[in-house]
């Protein structure tokens, strides 16, 4: 057996490289919950803990192995963070700014449908 194949039949597979569908400053909707919010931060895989995972419903518990996404985020009755899976997400490029209190330290301002991240920011 020469070193090539034997490398091959040792090697591990690698998980399936998924690519951010939404970025820093991109408005988005939950797809089953009434909410919506600015992207902030993507982390590329599952970033949170066990504990907060396991506390989803398993009917609805997404993959881990896809992006996840931090909002500033909003519904009818108030603003929060929110941490949610790219499966759970759908672009709301119609429905105008978001009115988290928290937009102005992050962001400029709201133009062509999304935030322009503030330049303190950016790296």
């Amino acid at each position: 057996m020469n070193k090539t194949s034997a490398l091959s039949e040792t090697a591990i597979a690698a998980p399936p490289i998924v690519h951010a569908r939404f970025a820093v400053g991109d408005v988005v909707r939950h797809r089953l919950f009434d909410f919506r919010g600015v992207v902030f931060d993507v982390d590329p895989v599952f970033a949170n803990s066990e504990e907060w995972y396991q506390a989803i419903p398993e009917e609805v518990r997404p993959r881990k192995d896809q992006p996840f996404y931090h909002l500033l985020a909003e519904n009818a009755e108030s603003s929060y963070v929110a941490y949610v899976s790219q499966q759970n997400l759908v672009s709301d490029d119609d429905a105008g700014p978001v009115s988290h209190p928290a937009i102005d330290g992050i962001f400029e301002d709201y133009r062509d449908g999304r935030y322009q991240l503030r330049r303190e920011h950016r790296h």
